[in-house]
């Protein structure tokens, strides 16, 4: 093989490497695609839908009530042989005292609007109705709130399981758009305590 030809094959292949390590580094560390496959959050995201999770920014700008994020689920909530990412809306953070009554949920007591709750369900809990969000975990709800396992099943997540912040919905193409977080006003700030009660996660 002459010279030149070793030439451009070895750029082929720095290039192919390249390639492949800026992926790695992408996806692991900036933005990571992800499939909807459950009808969780009809109909802000439906099933089949492609979204890219920003992995990056949550490091500068931590995730705040009204984010839709993607997480690891808990222990005992994946299914066998699998473990699926669960994506859901962050309605609770650390501090918070999330109700849920009235077919509506209250946070630090606001009850908040949320148009974006299929087809206008109400909201309702089984057993455990009431929870303080412990220091480092977020409270997370599905916007189908009748197809949905949540915190209200499962209890506040752990930070540390987040992936990221669902930011792009990229596939279909006439689907294509931001993934808006949702604003709450007049949602006061919690007051973490060490004393305050936390609940305890119902059994499955």
């Amino acid at each position: 093989m002459s010279s030149r030809w070793r030439g451009c094959l070895l750029e082929i292949v720095e290039t192919v490497v390249l390639t492949v390590v800026i992926f790695f580094l992408v996806q692991h560390f900036v933005a990571q695609p992800y499939q909807i496959d459950q009808f969780s959050m009809e109909h802000t995201l439906e099933p089949g839908q492609y979204v890219l999770v920003d992995k990056l920014s949550p490091n500068f700008s931590d995730y705040k009530r009204g984010d839709v994020i993607v997480f690891a689920p808990p222990d005992g909530y994946r299914e066998v042989g699998q473990n699926e990412p669960f994506i859901k809306r962050v309605i609770g953070l650390a501090g918070d005292v999330v109700e849920i009554h009235d077919g509506a949920v209250y946070v630090n007591g606001v009850k908040l609007v949320e148009p974006y709750v299929f087809e206008e369900q109400a909201t309702t809990a089984s057993g455990i109705s009431s929870w303080r969000v412990p220091a480092g975990d977020l409270f997370v709800l599905g916007d189908h709130r009748a197809a949905s396992s949540d915190s209200r099943v499962f209890g506040p997540i752990a930070r540390s399981s987040v992936i990221g912040r669902a930011w792009l919905r990229y596939w279909p193409a006439s689907g294509f758009g931001w993934i808006q977080s949702a604003q709450y006003a007049g949602v006061p700030d919690g007051s973490p305590s060490p004393s305050a009660p936390t609940s305890a996660s119902p059994a499955p």
